[in-house]
């Protein structure tokens, strides 16, 4: 009879842990399901930033007070006129490089090799699309005279989206770590100007396209994912920007 009831005991005992460590195991996957869902979830707060940029960009084109801001910035430039110097065509893409780095020598991001890469990549595809057709649409003199193509400073877009992405893959993990691509943002964006290749409100507006473009691909990584991994569908489709000195379109990219 004892034996009976310690067998009993025991049994019980065996399927009330069992039960415990499922119930344990489906929480976490579910915790896991969510905190996947938020990363990706659109946010109007995530909106803030780059559209009080992009507003100031787009204000300086028309405001008098901030057109004279852009003058006088670039009055004080030529007056303490430093050397030109080509760096900022090679910082523009440091911060995106560093998050390669930072996941070889061992410090993780949120995704793999493939998942970062289709991120990075949306990213750039969006700020293309943003940038190029604007520049030849507001044709705005460069502060050197060579072109009009100046509104918004592709290299600072290319820099902030860098620096957003390394943000949005270490904030969580190591919040430090993820600013470090923010002060050579800013450095791209502050020789830009140096350079005389940009107004203020250019570098402004460029920051901010920048900065949406990566928000934007954080939010479409699972359908741009989803693309990817269709095994049944092998046919991929590419569409892609055409900007010629008089004309704008459209090309597409078809591989069955």
């Amino acid at each position: 009879m004892r034996l009976l009831i310690i067998g009993l005991i025991l049994g019980c005992s065996n399927i009330i842990f069992g039960q415990t460590k499922s119930d344990s195991v489906d929480y976490n996957q579910q915790k896991l399901m969510m905190y996947h869902e938020k990363m990706y979830q659109f946010s109007y707060k995530k909106l803030i930033v780059p559209t009080a940029f992009i507003g100031y960009g787009v204000l300086s084109l028309s405001s008098d007070a901030l057109k004279n801001l852009n003058r006088s910035t670039q009055y004080e430039i030529g007056e303490h006129q430093p050397k030109h110097i080509k760096l900022d065509n090679y910082t523009q893409y440091l911060p995106a490089v560093l998050v390669y780095g930072y996941n070889l020598a061992g410090i993780k991001g949120k995704h793999n090799f493939k998942e970062r890469t289709i991120i990075y990549g949306t990213s750039q595809l969006i700020s293309a699309a943003f940038v190029l057709p604007l520049k030849h649409i507001v044709k705005e003199e460069r502060p050197d005279g060579t072109n009009h193509l100046s509104f918004p400073s592709g290299h600072t877009a290319a820099a902030f989206s860098s620096a957003q992405f390394l943000f949005r893959e270490y904030k969580d993990d190591n919040f430090w770590l993820s600013l470090s691509g923010y002060p050579i943002a800013i450095f791209t964006g502050v020789y830009r100007t140096l350079n005389d290749k940009h107004w203020v409100g250019d570098v402004v507006a460029g920051a901010g396209f920048g900065i949406l473009s990566t928000e934007l691909s954080y939010w479409l990584f699972p359908v741009v994912n989803g693309l990817f991994n269709k095994k049944e569908n092998k046919s991929v489709a590419l569409l892609y920007p055409v900007i010629e000195s008089k004309s704008m379109g459209v090309g597409i990219v078809l591989n069955f």
